[in-house]
Protein backbone atom coordinates (compact mmCIF):
# COMPACT_ATOMS: atom_id res chain seq x y z
CA UNK A 1 0.00 0.00 0.00
CA UNK A 2 2.94 2.39 0.85
CA UNK A 3 4.47 1.27 -2.64
CA UNK A 4 1.76 2.91 -4.42
CA UNK A 5 0.81 5.67 -2.45
CA UNK A 6 4.58 6.51 -3.41
CA UNK A 7 4.19 5.35 -7.04
CA UNK A 8 1.34 7.98 -7.05
CA UNK A 9 3.10 10.67 -5.45
CA UNK A 10 6.24 10.76 -8.45
CA UNK A 11 3.50 10.32 -11.06
CA UNK A 12 1.98 13.54 -9.65
CA UNK A 13 5.22 15.03 -9.10
CA UNK A 14 6.05 14.29 -13.04
CA UNK A 15 2.81 15.45 -14.67
CA UNK A 16 3.84 19.13 -12.76
CA UNK A 17 7.15 19.39 -13.10
CA UNK A 18 7.50 18.19 -16.25
CA UNK A 19 10.30 15.53 -15.26
CA UNK A 20 10.92 11.81 -15.49
CA UNK A 21 13.02 10.14 -13.29
CA UNK A 22 14.09 7.30 -15.42
CA UNK A 23 14.83 9.78 -18.26
CA UNK A 24 18.33 9.87 -15.97
CA UNK A 25 20.63 8.70 -18.76
CA UNK A 26 23.60 7.38 -16.28
CA UNK A 27 27.03 6.72 -18.46
CA UNK A 28 27.33 2.92 -18.60
CA UNK A 29 30.95 3.32 -16.92
CA UNK A 30 29.89 4.79 -14.07
CA UNK A 31 27.18 2.66 -12.94
CA UNK A 32 29.13 0.69 -10.33
CA UNK A 33 30.42 2.74 -7.74
CA UNK A 34 34.22 1.01 -8.47
CA UNK A 35 34.31 3.12 -11.70
CA UNK A 36 33.37 6.45 -9.47
CA UNK A 37 37.43 7.74 -9.85
CA UNK A 38 38.36 9.48 -13.48
CA UNK A 39 39.90 6.77 -15.40
CA UNK A 40 42.56 8.35 -17.66
CA UNK A 41 45.92 6.98 -19.46
CA UNK A 42 49.05 8.94 -18.32
CA UNK A 43 49.42 12.01 -19.88
CA UNK A 44 45.72 12.20 -21.26
CA UNK A 45 44.43 15.66 -19.67
CA UNK A 46 41.45 15.41 -17.51
CA UNK A 47 38.49 17.84 -19.18
CA UNK A 48 36.02 19.93 -17.92
CA UNK A 49 33.08 17.75 -19.16
CA UNK A 50 35.42 15.31 -16.81
CA UNK A 51 35.60 17.28 -13.69
CA UNK A 52 32.23 18.53 -14.74
CA UNK A 53 33.51 21.60 -14.72
CA UNK A 54 30.50 24.05 -14.39
CA UNK A 55 28.93 21.90 -11.63
CA UNK A 56 32.04 23.16 -9.57
CA UNK A 57 31.71 26.44 -11.32
CA UNK A 58 28.05 26.77 -10.22
CA UNK A 59 29.09 25.72 -6.33
CA UNK A 60 32.28 28.06 -5.62
CA UNK A 61 30.64 31.07 -7.18
CA UNK A 62 27.54 30.79 -5.27
CA UNK A 63 27.50 34.00 -2.83
CA UNK A 64 24.94 32.86 -0.18
CA UNK A 65 26.24 33.26 3.56
CA UNK A 66 24.61 31.00 5.92
CA UNK A 67 27.16 28.50 6.72
CA UNK A 68 28.79 28.88 10.32
CA UNK A 69 32.69 28.96 9.91
CA UNK A 70 33.99 27.60 13.12
CA UNK A 71 37.27 28.00 12.40
CA UNK A 72 37.14 31.76 11.72
CA UNK A 73 37.22 34.58 14.19
CA UNK A 74 33.88 35.55 15.72
CA UNK A 75 32.29 32.37 13.83
CA UNK A 76 31.02 34.54 11.09
CA UNK A 77 28.41 33.38 8.48
CA UNK A 78 29.78 32.85 4.95
CA UNK A 79 29.56 30.98 1.97
CA UNK A 80 30.24 27.65 0.80
CA UNK A 81 33.95 28.71 -0.93
CA UNK A 82 34.82 30.74 1.49
CA UNK A 83 33.94 27.75 4.39
CA UNK A 84 35.89 25.24 2.65
CA UNK A 85 38.87 27.20 0.97
CA UNK A 86 39.16 28.08 5.46
CA UNK A 87 38.72 24.48 6.18
CA UNK A 88 42.16 23.10 3.79
CA UNK A 89 44.03 26.24 4.98
CA UNK A 90 43.45 25.50 8.57
CA UNK A 91 44.12 21.84 7.96
CA UNK A 92 47.48 20.58 10.30
CA UNK A 93 48.84 19.09 6.84
CA UNK A 94 48.42 22.16 4.90
CA UNK A 95 52.50 22.98 4.59
CA UNK A 96 53.19 26.42 4.99
CA UNK A 97 53.94 26.81 0.90
CA UNK A 98 50.77 25.94 -0.12
CA UNK A 99 49.01 28.58 2.87
CA UNK A 100 51.21 31.17 1.50
CA UNK A 101 50.15 30.07 -2.51
CA UNK A 102 46.66 30.66 -1.28
CA UNK A 103 46.97 33.65 0.36
CA UNK A 104 49.03 35.64 -2.36
CA UNK A 105 46.81 34.30 -5.33
CA UNK A 106 43.22 33.67 -3.97
CA UNK A 107 42.08 32.70 -7.67
CA UNK A 108 44.78 29.35 -6.75
CA UNK A 109 42.52 29.08 -3.86
CA UNK A 110 39.81 28.27 -5.25
CA UNK A 111 41.23 26.14 -7.81
CA UNK A 112 42.92 24.12 -5.59
CA UNK A 113 39.62 24.01 -3.40
CA UNK A 114 37.90 22.35 -6.82
CA UNK A 115 40.57 19.85 -7.13
CA UNK A 116 40.18 19.08 -3.71
CA UNK A 117 36.04 18.71 -3.34
CA UNK A 118 37.12 16.07 -6.44
CA UNK A 119 39.32 14.36 -4.50
CA UNK A 120 36.97 14.66 -1.52
CA UNK A 121 34.07 12.83 -2.86
CA UNK A 122 36.32 9.85 -4.69
CA UNK A 123 36.06 11.69 -8.08
CA UNK A 124 40.17 12.00 -8.29
CA UNK A 125 41.71 9.01 -6.53
CA UNK A 126 45.34 8.47 -5.40
CA UNK A 127 47.43 7.41 -8.34
CA UNK A 128 47.44 10.79 -9.96
CA UNK A 129 49.24 14.09 -9.31
CA UNK A 130 49.38 16.73 -11.38
CA UNK A 131 52.98 17.99 -11.63
CA UNK A 132 54.83 16.55 -15.07
CA UNK A 133 58.27 15.65 -13.11
CA UNK A 134 56.53 13.24 -11.26
CA UNK A 135 58.91 9.38 -10.88
CA UNK A 136 56.93 7.32 -9.24
CA UNK A 137 55.19 4.40 -11.06
CA UNK A 138 52.50 4.47 -8.90
CA UNK A 139 51.39 7.63 -10.22
CA UNK A 140 50.31 9.33 -13.48
CA UNK A 141 50.40 12.41 -14.53
CA UNK A 142 47.68 14.35 -15.80
CA UNK A 143 47.37 18.23 -16.73
CA UNK A 144 44.12 19.65 -15.55
CA UNK A 145 43.84 23.08 -17.69
CA UNK A 146 40.58 24.86 -15.95
CA UNK A 147 42.17 24.37 -12.91
CA UNK A 148 45.76 25.31 -13.70
CA UNK A 149 45.23 28.94 -14.76
CA UNK A 150 47.15 30.14 -12.14
CA UNK A 151 49.43 28.00 -11.28
CA UNK A 152 50.86 24.57 -12.61
CA UNK A 153 51.48 22.12 -9.48
CA UNK A 154 48.00 21.16 -7.95
CA UNK A 155 50.07 18.77 -5.65
CA UNK A 156 48.93 15.25 -6.41
CA UNK A 157 46.25 12.96 -5.12
CA UNK A 158 47.65 11.78 -1.95
CA UNK A 159 49.27 14.90 -0.38
CA UNK A 160 45.30 16.42 -1.18
CA UNK A 161 43.89 13.35 0.46
CA UNK A 162 45.80 13.76 3.91
CA UNK A 163 44.97 17.30 3.63
CA UNK A 164 41.53 16.48 3.53
CA UNK A 165 41.69 13.71 6.46
CA UNK A 166 43.08 16.42 8.60
CA UNK A 167 40.91 19.19 7.83
CA UNK A 168 38.73 18.63 11.71
CA UNK A 169 37.64 20.91 13.90
CA UNK A 170 39.54 21.95 17.15
CA UNK A 171 37.47 19.98 19.32
CA UNK A 172 37.46 16.56 17.10
CA UNK A 173 40.94 15.87 17.43
CA UNK A 174 40.41 14.88 20.56
CA UNK A 175 36.92 12.67 20.56
CA UNK A 176 36.17 10.86 17.22
CA UNK A 177 34.58 13.26 14.39
CA UNK A 178 30.89 12.00 13.96
CA UNK A 179 31.01 8.80 10.68
CA UNK A 180 27.24 9.04 9.75
CA UNK A 181 24.37 11.25 8.88
CA UNK A 182 22.38 10.29 11.32
CA UNK A 183 24.97 10.71 14.16
CA UNK A 184 25.85 14.19 12.76
CA UNK A 185 21.71 15.20 12.23
CA UNK A 186 21.43 14.42 16.18
CA UNK A 187 24.77 16.83 17.05
CA UNK A 188 22.51 19.42 15.16
CA UNK A 189 19.68 18.76 16.88
CA UNK A 190 21.49 18.71 20.26
CA UNK A 191 22.26 22.58 19.50
CA UNK A 192 26.02 22.37 18.20
CA UNK A 193 27.04 23.78 15.30
CA UNK A 194 28.32 23.04 13.36
CA UNK A 195 28.33 19.73 14.13
CA UNK A 196 31.15 18.55 12.64
CA UNK A 197 33.98 20.01 9.70
CA UNK A 198 32.52 20.54 6.10
CA UNK A 199 35.20 17.94 4.84
CA UNK A 200 34.00 15.24 6.78
CA UNK A 201 30.68 15.56 6.14
CA UNK A 202 31.28 15.31 2.32
CA UNK A 203 33.25 12.08 3.39
CA UNK A 204 30.47 10.57 5.10
CA UNK A 205 27.46 11.37 2.02
CA UNK A 206 30.15 9.66 -0.43
CA UNK A 207 30.33 6.56 1.97
CA UNK A 208 29.50 3.74 0.42
CA UNK A 209 27.98 2.17 3.46
CA UNK A 210 25.88 5.35 3.53
CA UNK A 211 24.55 6.09 -0.09
CA UNK A 212 21.33 3.80 0.01
CA UNK A 213 20.16 5.73 3.44
CA UNK A 214 21.62 8.97 2.11
CA UNK A 215 19.76 8.14 -1.64
CA UNK A 216 16.72 6.85 0.02
CA UNK A 217 16.29 9.90 2.92
CA UNK A 218 16.72 12.48 -0.15
CA UNK A 219 16.89 11.69 -3.35
CA UNK A 220 14.29 10.22 -5.80
CA UNK A 221 15.47 6.77 -7.41
CA UNK A 222 17.88 5.83 -9.54
CA UNK A 223 19.68 9.71 -8.19
CA UNK A 224 21.81 9.69 -4.97
CA UNK A 225 24.59 11.59 -3.61
CA UNK A 226 27.99 10.63 -6.16
CA UNK A 227 25.43 10.78 -9.18
CA UNK A 228 26.11 14.94 -9.01
CA UNK A 229 29.37 14.88 -9.81
CA UNK A 230 29.02 12.33 -12.99
CA UNK A 231 28.53 13.76 -15.99
CA UNK A 232 24.82 12.80 -16.52
CA UNK A 233 22.22 14.44 -18.53
CA UNK A 234 20.57 16.81 -14.97
CA UNK A 235 21.94 20.77 -15.20
CA UNK A 236 24.76 21.65 -13.91
CA UNK A 237 23.15 24.47 -12.20
CA UNK A 238 20.59 22.16 -10.43
CA UNK A 239 22.89 19.49 -9.50
CA UNK A 240 25.18 22.45 -7.81
CA UNK A 241 21.78 23.90 -6.12
CA UNK A 242 21.36 20.31 -4.33
CA UNK A 243 24.75 19.93 -3.08
CA UNK A 244 24.30 23.11 -1.23
CA UNK A 245 21.21 22.26 -0.45
CA UNK A 246 22.57 18.95 1.20
CA UNK A 247 25.49 21.10 3.19
CA UNK A 248 23.23 23.06 5.11
CA UNK A 249 20.51 20.55 5.97
CA UNK A 250 23.62 18.65 7.51
CA UNK A 251 25.88 21.67 9.28
CA UNK A 252 23.03 23.80 10.33
CA UNK A 253 20.43 21.66 11.25
CA UNK A 254 17.10 19.90 8.99
CA UNK A 255 14.84 21.92 11.22
CA UNK A 256 15.43 25.49 9.84
CA UNK A 257 14.32 27.09 6.48
CA UNK A 258 17.19 25.70 3.96
CA UNK A 259 17.94 29.05 1.56
CA UNK A 260 18.33 26.40 -1.27
CA UNK A 261 14.75 25.18 -1.36
CA UNK A 262 12.33 25.28 -4.07
CA UNK A 263 8.51 24.51 -4.15
CA UNK A 264 9.25 20.58 -4.32
CA UNK A 265 11.43 20.64 -1.36
CA UNK A 266 9.56 22.58 0.69
CA UNK A 267 6.46 20.03 -0.09
CA UNK A 268 8.23 17.00 0.67
CA UNK A 269 10.52 17.33 3.22
CA UNK A 270 13.74 15.80 3.77
CA UNK A 271 13.96 15.67 -0.43
CA UNK A 272 15.97 17.90 -2.18
CA UNK A 273 15.30 20.18 -4.72
CA UNK A 274 14.06 19.33 -8.20
CA UNK A 275 16.98 18.70 -10.82
CA UNK A 276 16.14 20.14 -14.79
CA UNK A 277 17.08 17.48 -17.10
CA UNK A 278 18.64 17.93 -20.59
CA UNK A 279 18.68 16.77 -23.91
CA UNK A 280 21.68 15.40 -25.53
CA UNK A 281 21.94 19.10 -27.42
CA UNK A 282 21.96 21.14 -24.20
CA UNK A 283 24.24 18.11 -22.50
CA UNK A 284 26.74 19.02 -25.05
CA UNK A 285 26.73 22.63 -24.52
CA UNK A 286 27.92 22.57 -20.85
CA UNK A 287 31.41 21.29 -19.79
CA UNK A 288 32.93 22.95 -23.70
CA UNK A 289 36.71 22.71 -23.21
CA UNK A 290 38.01 26.10 -25.03
CA UNK A 291 40.71 25.93 -27.71
CA UNK A 292 43.68 27.59 -25.35
CA UNK A 293 42.95 24.72 -22.93
CA UNK A 294 43.27 22.24 -25.86
CA UNK A 295 46.17 23.31 -26.95
CA UNK A 296 47.88 24.13 -23.05
CA UNK A 297 46.94 20.27 -22.48
CA UNK A 298 48.85 19.32 -25.78
CA UNK A 299 51.77 20.85 -25.23
CA UNK A 300 51.69 19.66 -21.36
CA UNK A 301 51.14 16.00 -22.41
CA UNK A 302 54.27 16.84 -24.85
CA UNK A 303 56.20 17.73 -22.08
CA UNK A 304 55.42 14.83 -20.21
CA UNK A 305 56.69 12.43 -22.98
CA UNK A 306 59.64 14.30 -23.25
CA UNK A 307 60.81 14.15 -19.77
CA UNK A 308 60.07 10.23 -19.62
CA UNK A 309 61.50 9.55 -22.87
CA UNK A 310 64.68 11.13 -21.43
CA UNK A 311 64.09 9.38 -17.90
CA UNK A 312 64.49 6.40 -19.44
CA UNK A 313 66.98 7.17 -21.70
CA UNK A 314 69.30 7.72 -18.43
CA UNK A 315 68.16 4.04 -16.94
CA UNK A 316 69.33 2.42 -19.89
CA UNK A 317 72.72 3.81 -19.93
CA UNK A 318 72.80 3.83 -16.16
CA UNK A 319 72.14 -0.36 -16.72
CA UNK A 320 74.54 -0.63 -19.30
CA UNK A 321 77.73 1.22 -16.84
CA UNK A 322 76.55 -1.33 -14.77
CA UNK A 323 76.87 -4.04 -16.88
CA UNK A 324 80.33 -2.69 -18.30
CA UNK A 325 82.08 -0.70 -15.79
CA UNK A 326 84.59 1.73 -17.17
CA UNK A 327 88.05 0.39 -16.45
CA UNK A 328 90.12 1.17 -13.23
CA UNK A 329 92.51 4.24 -13.64
CA UNK A 330 95.96 3.52 -14.07
CA UNK A 331 98.33 3.70 -10.76
CA UNK A 332 99.89 6.86 -10.18
CA UNK A 333 103.63 6.94 -11.70
CA UNK A 334 106.05 6.23 -8.83
CA UNK A 335 107.77 8.52 -6.72
CA UNK A 336 110.69 6.82 -5.58
CA UNK A 337 114.39 7.63 -7.91
CA UNK A 338 116.99 5.08 -8.05
CA UNK A 339 120.20 5.73 -6.98
CA UNK A 340 121.48 6.74 -10.53
CA UNK A 341 118.61 9.17 -10.18
CA UNK A 342 119.57 10.80 -6.88
CA UNK A 343 122.94 10.87 -8.28
CA UNK A 344 122.25 12.63 -11.62
CA UNK A 345 119.84 15.51 -9.36
CA UNK A 346 123.21 15.73 -7.13
CA UNK A 347 125.31 16.43 -9.94
CA UNK A 348 122.80 18.98 -11.97
CA UNK A 349 122.61 20.63 -7.93
CA UNK A 350 126.34 21.21 -7.33
CA UNK A 351 126.39 22.42 -11.11
CA UNK A 352 124.31 25.00 -11.15
CA UNK A 353 126.09 25.90 -7.28
CA UNK A 354 129.30 26.21 -8.83
CA UNK A 355 127.76 28.43 -11.66
CA UNK A 356 126.13 30.41 -9.17
CA UNK A 357 129.47 31.33 -7.06
CA UNK A 358 131.46 31.71 -10.08
CA UNK A 359 132.91 28.55 -10.04
CA UNK A 360 134.59 29.06 -6.25
CA UNK A 361 132.68 27.28 -4.08
CA UNK A 362 132.78 29.45 -1.72
CA UNK A 363 129.57 28.91 -0.19
CA UNK A 364 131.62 25.47 1.04
CA UNK A 365 128.71 23.39 -0.57
CA UNK A 366 128.75 19.80 1.02
CA UNK A 367 129.27 18.28 -2.43
CA UNK A 368 131.91 18.26 -4.91
CA UNK A 369 131.94 20.48 -7.58
CA UNK A 370 134.25 18.29 -9.95
CA UNK A 371 133.60 17.93 -13.33
CA UNK A 372 131.54 14.42 -13.41
CA UNK A 373 130.78 12.64 -16.48
CA UNK A 374 127.27 12.86 -17.90
CA UNK A 375 124.51 10.28 -16.26
CA UNK A 376 121.12 9.73 -17.93
CA UNK A 377 118.34 10.77 -15.33
CA UNK A 378 115.00 9.10 -15.58
CA UNK A 379 112.54 10.68 -13.31
CA UNK A 380 109.52 8.74 -14.86
CA UNK A 381 109.46 10.68 -18.02
CA UNK A 382 112.30 9.04 -20.11
CA UNK A 383 115.78 8.90 -21.05
CA UNK A 384 117.30 12.11 -21.81
CA UNK A 385 118.57 12.86 -24.70
CA UNK A 386 122.23 13.53 -26.04
CA UNK A 387 120.93 17.44 -26.76
CA UNK A 388 119.85 17.95 -23.56
CA UNK A 389 122.51 16.05 -21.97
CA UNK A 390 124.54 18.70 -23.87
CA UNK A 391 122.53 21.68 -22.53
CA UNK A 392 124.62 24.00 -20.38
CA UNK A 393 122.67 24.07 -16.70
CA UNK A 394 120.13 26.66 -16.23
CA UNK A 395 121.76 29.46 -14.50
CA UNK A 396 120.27 32.38 -12.71
CA UNK A 397 120.95 35.94 -13.95
CA UNK A 398 123.90 37.66 -11.61
CA UNK A 399 122.18 40.36 -9.69
CA UNK A 400 123.67 43.71 -11.29
CA UNK A 401 121.84 46.23 -9.56
CA UNK A 402 122.69 48.32 -6.64
CA UNK A 403 125.01 45.82 -4.83
CA UNK A 404 127.50 45.95 -7.78
CA UNK A 405 129.39 48.82 -6.50
CA UNK A 406 128.00 48.99 -3.44
CA UNK A 407 129.85 49.59 0.26
CA UNK A 408 130.82 46.46 1.80
CA UNK A 409 130.48 48.38 5.49
CA UNK A 410 126.97 49.41 4.87
CA UNK A 411 124.21 47.68 5.92
CA UNK A 412 121.65 46.33 2.78
CA UNK A 413 118.37 46.98 2.86
CA UNK A 414 115.55 44.27 3.12
CA UNK A 415 114.46 44.65 -0.44
CA UNK A 416 118.04 44.28 -1.75
CA UNK A 417 119.07 41.69 0.68
CA UNK A 418 115.88 39.26 -0.68
CA UNK A 419 116.89 40.29 -3.98
CA UNK A 420 120.20 39.26 -3.30
CA UNK A 421 119.45 35.89 -1.66
CA UNK A 422 116.93 34.90 -4.44
CA UNK A 423 120.15 35.50 -7.14
CA UNK A 424 122.66 34.05 -5.53
CA UNK A 425 121.30 31.69 -3.45
CA UNK A 426 121.13 27.86 -4.13
CA UNK A 427 117.51 26.35 -3.11
CA UNK A 428 118.60 22.78 -3.49
CA UNK A 429 121.58 23.53 -1.14
CA UNK A 430 122.35 21.49 2.32
CA UNK A 431 124.19 24.02 4.60
CA UNK A 432 122.12 27.01 5.54
CA UNK A 433 124.99 28.63 7.31
CA UNK A 434 125.83 32.46 7.62
CA UNK A 435 128.98 33.52 5.90
CA UNK A 436 128.68 37.33 6.19
CA UNK A 437 127.13 40.36 8.30
CA UNK A 438 124.24 41.06 5.19
CA UNK A 439 122.67 37.48 6.41
CA UNK A 440 123.32 37.90 10.82
CA UNK A 441 121.73 41.55 9.83
CA UNK A 442 118.69 39.79 7.78
CA UNK A 443 118.38 37.03 10.82
CA UNK A 444 118.35 39.55 13.43
CA UNK A 445 115.78 41.77 11.21
CA UNK A 446 113.83 38.58 11.22
CA UNK A 447 114.01 38.11 15.34
CA UNK A 448 112.74 41.36 15.92
CA UNK A 449 109.58 40.94 13.71
CA UNK A 450 108.73 37.42 15.71
CA UNK A 451 109.52 39.11 19.00
CA UNK A 452 106.86 41.37 18.34
CA UNK A 453 104.22 39.65 16.87
CA UNK A 454 104.60 37.29 19.87
CA UNK A 455 104.56 40.25 22.26
CA UNK A 456 107.53 39.07 24.37
CA UNK A 457 110.72 38.03 23.68
CA UNK A 458 112.46 34.60 22.43
CA UNK A 459 112.61 31.99 24.93
CA UNK A 460 115.00 30.09 26.34
CA UNK A 461 117.15 33.10 25.73
CA UNK A 462 120.33 32.66 23.94
CA UNK A 463 123.54 31.22 26.04
CA UNK A 464 126.06 33.99 24.53
CA UNK A 465 129.67 32.03 23.88
CA UNK A 466 132.56 32.63 26.25
CA UNK A 467 134.91 34.22 23.57
CA UNK A 468 132.50 36.78 22.49
CA UNK A 469 132.00 40.42 24.67
CA UNK A 470 128.98 40.75 26.70
CA UNK A 471 127.38 44.21 25.64
CA UNK A 472 127.24 46.86 27.73
CA UNK A 473 123.81 46.77 30.05
CA UNK A 474 121.43 49.20 28.91
CA UNK A 475 120.23 52.04 30.57
CA UNK A 476 118.33 51.31 33.89
CA UNK A 477 119.14 47.96 33.73
CA UNK A 478 120.55 45.88 36.62
CA UNK A 479 124.47 45.59 37.88
CA UNK A 480 124.92 41.72 36.40
CA UNK A 481 124.38 43.09 33.00
CA UNK A 482 121.14 41.38 32.79
CA UNK A 483 118.64 42.76 29.99
CA UNK A 484 115.67 44.83 31.85
CA UNK A 485 113.66 44.48 28.93
CA UNK A 486 112.20 42.47 25.85
CA UNK A 487 114.24 45.44 24.09
CA UNK A 488 117.39 44.85 25.76
CA UNK A 489 117.79 40.83 25.32
CA UNK A 490 117.29 41.29 21.58
CA UNK A 491 119.87 44.16 21.68
CA UNK A 492 121.87 41.28 23.37
CA UNK A 493 121.44 38.69 20.89
CA UNK A 494 121.86 41.01 17.63
CA UNK A 495 125.10 41.89 19.85
CA UNK A 496 126.55 38.05 19.88
CA UNK A 497 125.04 37.33 16.50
Amino acid sequence: MASSSSTDRYSAVQNIQGWNIHQVNTPAQYLGRKTLPIKRTDAEPLTREDLQYDLLYYIFTDRTKCFIDYLAPDQPVVNFCDLYVNALYNSPKCSKVLKDKMVETPAFAIEFAKIALLTNVGRINTTMAFFPEMKTALRSYHPVPSLQKTDGNLQDAPRIKNCLKAALLPFEFKTPPPSSPVEIIEKTRAGQLPPTSVVNLIFVLANSNHAMAVAQRHFDPPVEFLDLFLPINLSSASRARVFLWLMYHYLQGPDKPNPFDDDYSRANPPKVPRMRSLTREEQAQENVDPPDEIEWGKRMSALRSKFLKELVDEMEMEKRRKKNPPPPLPPPPSTSYSMQEKAAFRQARAQRHAASEGGTGSRGSSHSHEARPPVQAHAGLGVLSSSERERPPFQLEEFKGDLSGEDPNQERSMLHQAWHVINATDPLEDSDKEEDEHVRLDYSRRLRVLARLRGKEPSPEPEIPSHLPRPPPPAGGSSQGEPSSSTGRLQQVQSWR
